[in-house]
């Protein structure tokens, strides 16, 4: 069943900061108004203002709530707010004045979370969390560069704090034990998701519900139910969570509200979903018909989510000429929350398509809609700004775009990835883009004004830069005390591209073979594996895992971890085949452009675990989904795309760790058709460091024909494979030195046992060998071909 409208509770005067639903039967609200607010249930879909909790002097941010205890049978309504004093009400409150004051912070509390236990820890703008048990301070957590915007206890000896600083921190007691970068701007929310990890978020607020799906509420307007293969990457406990994405058909119903933002969720144990808007109002949502509101309320609630005027900005740009008529909404929609404008008559309408009832739901009249008061036209789309930035002397300057209303960092995140530039840039061009615009906005209202972390419409900046350098901007809640904002942020380099090979081994850093006086024989036994060290969880996080799946990626981690870092004293517990299953059928269901860390960790598995694909069948899929993970079986151009060329390197390092020491090749019939699908890809098409890994791949199985017979048609395609290599390399001596010490092992091999090459094929290894020195004229390369002629 979808979720509709359950109850509506109207008593706030401002915007409802946070809502927390510890059991079916009871909330708790806090707003801007300064009260906190408890609401009982009277009925199925009916709540009860019981006491309104005055809960500071100024606005609210935060609300928690402590389980029963003595002297509080119902338990406590614990609030924090811009008076810097956190607040405890036992309940019922009578009075509605607090039981307990907690002092320590020194500045705005805009974070609270409480643990079984009752332990309380408090985020605030002072940088700094707080723990406190029976009501007294018990730790400080000192260590965030930046206001502490969302916390979250795991326990009462575990914490996870999030901040401006764009970091995740884990806390054990006082001590900080990991720091998590990964977000690009303002840690806002935290989730635990019990038995699997926690989520995090910069610009929506966040919960789960008790089927683990993902509750989300941003500032579209909306809350929106990810369920099943969720569009949120999701890790275990001590692992980073990136923000929400918008993956396309993941998104199991979107809920719009008539206000600006969804300013915080939160679900019940049943799971009816509680939330709180910018239009001061608390509402309930429930998938259970018992409990929807009466009729002519849901009625009411849609008329008014359709009466909502829209800006044009937050729709996106268009026409009105070029926009179709009614008709339009006789096409059912491809995703949840998909927004389509249509003209009827002069108004341009907004509907957003429900997958829950399968209707174009209508969310409001768009103004602005031909564009009416912008500047100028950038690539179809009408912008406040289009910037000339200079970012290379005799170069063209690059264009800008930018709209007032806009998060200043999506506009900048936005700019570099359009133009290939590093992500280092980003907040130098936050810092352009406030300069230039000045603290312009949109609207009549003397209070819209965009968060620089959110986009949000409550956070001024101010017009004169700190004293330290970085910018000042007005308190997001009222408009008055300021909040100093970084001056830089750091932002993790990216990682650089694969290098062409140099004087090292790519694979270990290890210096280049060295060929033997006698024979290569001697140099040619040892197999190449590719770089094994820095095993990271966090190379998961792009899209959604089941919860089976994550439990068998999770502990496919914890092996490779103990055993690249204990390599002669390995795990006891193996990994099995349904581990290898995970990662295939994530293979299988990623998306290409999102898949390079699944093929990453295969390489790994592939080298640390062969008995645990060992089965024929289940090998053979293995392969086929990495193949597949590289785009093998579409057509080959150059240049390759960067994903693809990504996806390929991992690939061809995976199936170089497969034919390692110990590996057995006798039942060739496997690797002939793992090097007749090699074979496939014209090989000019490679760049040099696919060219060096398929040469290793050559290189790896021809060792294994060192120390057993392998079979005549396995041999000869090897050797095939290894003379195109030969006769096609003309830039990358390193590939081609690899395929000649192959082409050496494979030729003292047919010497040794009385298997001489095919006429064909010794005829062209002379021709290959005899040109080979002039195409590299280098000393390892003339001394190793002089020695494999000698063996033909």
């Amino acid at each position: 069943m979808p979720y509709k409208l359950s109850a509506s509770l109207s008593a706030h005067s401002s915007d409802v900061r946070a809502v927390v639903s510890p059991t079916d039967d009871l909330i708790l609200s806090a707003s801007r108004d300064t009260t906190a607010i408890a609401w009982a249930r009277t009925n199925n879909s009916s709540f009860a203002q019981t006491t309104t909790l005055h809960a500071g002097s100024r606005f609210i941010n935060a609300v928690a709530y402590l389980p029963p205890a003595p002297g509080a049978p119902e338990g406590y309504a614990v609030t924090g707010g811009q008076d810097t004093v956190i607040n405890v009400f036992a309940l019922p409150s009578a009075k509605g004045e607090p039981n307990f004051s907690l002092i320590g912070h020194t500045d705005n509390v805009c974070a609270l979370h409480t643990a079984e236990d009752g332990t309380i820890i408090s985020g605030s703008w002072d940088k700094t969390a707080k723990v406190w048990k029976d009501f007294q301070l018990l730790y400080d957590l000192v260590g965030h560069q930046q206001s502490v915007w969302t916390v979250l206890a795991i326990d009462g000896g575990q914490f996870l704090t999030g901040s401006a600083d764009n970091t995740i921190k884990l806390w054990k007691q006082h001590k900080n034990v990991r720091t998590y970068p990964g977000h690009t701007q303002a840690v806002r929310g935290l989730a635990l998701i019990t038995d699997i990890g926690f989520a995090s978020c910069s610009n929506d607020s966040i919960s789960v519900l008790p089927n683990g799906d993902i509750v989300s509420g941003g500032e579209d307007r909306t809350v929106r139910i990810w369920r099943g293969q969720l569009s949120l990457p999701l890790f275990p406990a001590g692992h980073i969570l990136t923000s929400l994405p918008n993956t396309e058909g993941e998104c199991a119903q979107t809920l719009v509200h008539p206000g600006i933002s969804v300013w915080t969720v939160s679900t019940m144990p049943n799971g009816d979903i509680v939330t709180g808007c910018s239009d001061g109002v608390v509402r309930v949502f429930s998938t259970e018909e018992q409990r929807w509101a009466p009729a002519d309320q849901l009625k009411a609630y849609d008329d008014l989510v359709a009466a909502q005027a829209l800006p044009a900005q937050q729709i996106g740009d268009v026409k009105k000429s070029d926009l179709p008529g009614p008709e339009a909404l006789e096409q059912p929609g491809k995703k949840a929350g998909e927004v389509k404008m249509i003209r009827r008559g002069e108004t341009v309408e907004a509907h957003q398509w429900d997958t829950a009832s399968a209707t174009w739901q209508k969310i409001g009249d768009v103004v602005d809609a031909v564009g009416s008061g912008r500047k100028q036209l950038y690539n179809g789309r009408e912008y406040d700004y289009v910037f000339d930035v200079d970012v290379q002397e005799g170069a063209p300057p690059l264009k800008l775009p930018y709209n007032a209303s806009e998060n200043p960092y999506t506009a900048a995140q936005r700019f570099l990835q359009n133009n290939d530039l590093p992500l280092s840039y980003l907040d130098e061009v936050v810092r352009f883009i406030e300069k230039n615009t000045a603290g312009a906005t949109l609207g009549s209202s003397g209070e819209q004004f965009a968060d620089p972390y959110t986009g949000a419409t409550r956070y001024q900046p101010a017009q004169t830069g700190g004293a330290a350098g970085g910018s000042e901007f007005m308190d997001p809640f009222t408009g008055a005390s300021r909040y100093r904002a970084p001056a830089t942020v750091a932002t993790p380099p990216l990682p650089p591209p694969p290098q062409a090979s140099t004087g090292n081994d790519p694979w270990t850093g290890a210096s280049r073979y060295s060929s033997s006086a006698t024979s290569p024989v001697s140099p040619a036994q040892t197999m190449q594996t590719t770089g094994l060290a820095n095993v990271i969880p966090v190379s998961t996080g792009y899209l959604a895992m089941y919860p089976q799946e994550l439990n068998l990626i999770e502990e496919t981690f914890t092996y490779l971890g103990q055993a690249v870092s204990h390599p002669l004293d390995p795990p006891s517990k193996k990994l099995t085949s349904n581990h290898i299953d995970a990662i295939i059928q994530l293979l299988e269901r990623w998306p290409q452009s999102q898949i390079f860390p699944l093929m990453d960790l295969s390489r790994l598995v592939l080298a640390f675990c062969p008995t645990a694909y060992s089965d024929p069948a289940l090998r053979s899929r293995f392969f086929a989904a990495l193949f597949h993970g590289a785009s093998w079986n579409e057509p080959w151009s150059s240049p390759l795309p960067k994903q693809r060329e990504t996806n390929t390197l991992f690939l061809l390092r995976s199936l170089a760790n497969v034919f390692q020491d110990g590996t057995t090749l006798k039942d060739g019939a496997w690797v002939q058709e793992v090097l007749k699908t090699l074979g496939e890809v014209p090989y000019t098409v490679l760049t040099n460091s696919l060219r060096v890994s398929l040469a290793t791949i050559l290189f790896n199985v021809s060792c294994s024909g060192l120390r057993e017979t392998l079979p005549t048609p396995l041999r000869d395609h090897l050797a095939g494979l290894v003379l195109e290599i030969l006769n096609s390399e003309k830039t990358e001596g390193e590939a081609a030195y690899r395929a000649l010490v192959a082409l050496g092992d494979i030729a003292y091999a047919a010497k040794e046992q009385q298997r001489p090459l095919t006429a064909e094929h010794q005829n062209t290894a002379k021709q290959v060998l005899s040109a080979l020195p002039s195409t590299f004229p280098e000393a390892r390369i003339r001394d190793v071909s002089k020695e494999v002629l000698t063996l033909l």
